[in-house]
């Protein structure tokens, strides 16, 4: 009975290091998550095997693990660029990206946990100063938002492809320029599309009058050949016939034949 207690330390001392290696040796990675193994004694970051996947993991307790989201994220930019002509515009964009999973080990070797501040950002900032500084404000504000959004994607893809990070998107979220160039910008366009408008309506109203002159000439000429066209015996005979037709109506009439200079009938008493 006096033993007891001296073989229970050694014991209850075995299991509290047990313990403690068992928790510095089980490493859980959760979904969207990848690790990179860190061996102290054998080479430090393992780069020729993939990366460590989602689950439960055991490990040296003198190895380390660092994890790494690999689903994609987004991170916001707000810039303060040039345009061509030197003029300060505020640039709000994002960007859409995720580590390359096969090249983990050598983004954490290279770059670090903090690769989105020391490369991610630092990109994304020198590629939208090259390419909004080959634009006027005018374009800017108008047709080129979507031109340049896809050229800082291009020109800042090209760079993080070689340093093990994925671009999937640029969005240019806002393009905010000087009141005063905005003001005076809006006022061009304001008067470039009611000069648009006005010749719209001087169009419309030409087109308008060809048409009324058209018809016009249509009817003149369909007149003249008409009227060439009528003898008098045409006419005689016309008249005739519209004489007879009056005459078989049920309407009480005095038909007098051969009345009148050209010898067409007169009706008389037409009630």
């Amino acid at each position: 009975m006096d033993k007891l207690p001296k073989i229970a330390i050694p014991v209850v001392f075995a299991l509290i290091v047990l313990a403690i290696l068992i928790s510095k040796s089980a490493v859980t990675i959760t979904s969207g998550q990848a690790g990179v193994l860190y061996k102290t004694f054998d080479g430090g970051v393992v780069t020729d095997k993939p990366a460590m996947g989602e689950g439960f993991h055991l490990v040296a307790p003198w190895n380390d693990v660092f994890v790494y989201e690999v689903r994609q994220q987004e991170v916001f930019e707000k810039m303060q660029v040039l345009s061509s002509n030197g003029l300060e515009i505020k640039l709000d964009a994002s960007a859409w990206f995720q580590p390359k999973i096969e090249f983990l080990g050598k983004l954490h070797q290279e770059k670090g946990k903090e690769y989105i501040q020391r490369v991610l950002l630092p990109t994304i900032r020198s590629a939208a100063r090259s390419v909004v500084g080959r634009y006027t404000p005018e374009q800017l504000y108008s047709s080129k938002r979507d031109a340049i959004q896809a050229e800082i994607y291009e020109e800042t893809k090209k760079i993080v492809d070689g340093q093990y990070i994925q671009l999937n998107e640029i969005l240019v979220r806002d393009v905010t320029l000087p009141g005063t160039i905005k003001e005076a910008i809006e006022r061009k366009l304001k008067q470039e599309q009611e000069s648009l408008e006005y010749e719209f309506r001087l169009v419309t109203a030409k087109k308008e009058a060809e048409k009324v002159t058209i018809e016009a000439q249509g009817k003149a000429d369909a007149n003249k050949i008409l009227s060439a066209s009528l003898t008098d015996k045409i006419l005689r005979d016309k008249g005739i016939d519209a004489t007879i037709k009056l005459s078989e109506s049920p309407n009480a009439k005095v038909i007098i034949v051969g009345g009148g200079e050209s010898g067409l009938p007169l009706i008389l008493g037409n009630n």
